[in-house]
């Protein structure tokens, strides 16, 4: 019985190399080396950074009032040395 499962098996992965061997869409080529990414440059911008206590009741207009100022809210965590304070993470770009 385990030499029919293994002949079972070993035809099956010769039948899906096979197919895969001569299927017009797999070239050696592109089976060989797969195509490579092409990474646009980024300019690096130069970031500035804040801190903020978010206080009970009161987080959306403090985030609303930092975005509008341009800043991007990176995380907010709580605040080891007070867990019943949460801490907001802002940055934004400086002008270049």
């Amino acid at each position: 019985m385990r030499s029919m499962r293994s002949l079972m098996l070993l035809a099956s992965s010769v039948a899906a190399a096979a197919a895969l061997a001569f299927s017009p869409a797999v070239t050696p080529q592109a089976v060989a080396a797969p195509a490579q990414a092409t990474v646009a440059a980024v300019p690096q911008d130069t970031w500035e950074y804040l801190t903020a206590v978010l206080l009970p009741g009161a987080a959306k207009q403090i985030l609303d009032s930092w975005g509008a100022d341009g800043w991007e809210l990176v995380q907010v965590v709580v605040n080891p040395n007070d867990p019943g304070q949460l801490v907001a993470y802002f940055k934004r770009a400086l002008p270049a």
